[in-house]
């Protein structure tokens, strides 16, 4: 597995745990779960990935860490899903 995988993974495994945590009204797991989405996302930044792959990264680095809300759980929920499907079928 590459690094830039690794990557990806992780940052899709936060995202699921931060919706799935959202959803279940634990704002404030979903929240430090959301900071770690961010601290990968922002390694993903200087890795060579497809361009939507980019822009998913861009705007979870933006993101504020307190930004949990259902509307918001269910983007962090299709971007997990997105970035999952990324990884394993662009190896």
């Amino acid at each position: 597995m590459t690094d830039t995988n690794l990557l990806i993974g992780s940052l899709s495994n936060d995202l699921f745990r931060v919706a799935s945590l959202a959803q279940r009204g634990s704002n404030k797991a979903a929240s430090r779960f959301l900071i770690e989405a961010k601290r990968w996302s922002k390694d993903l930044e200087g890795h060579q990935v497809a361009d939507h792959i980019s822009r998913l990264a861009l705007d979870i680095s933006s993101r504020d860490s307190e930004d949990i809300s259902l509307s918001s759980a269910e983007q962090y929920l299709m971007y997990g899903v997105l970035l999952q499907n990324y990884a394993l079928h662009n190896r």
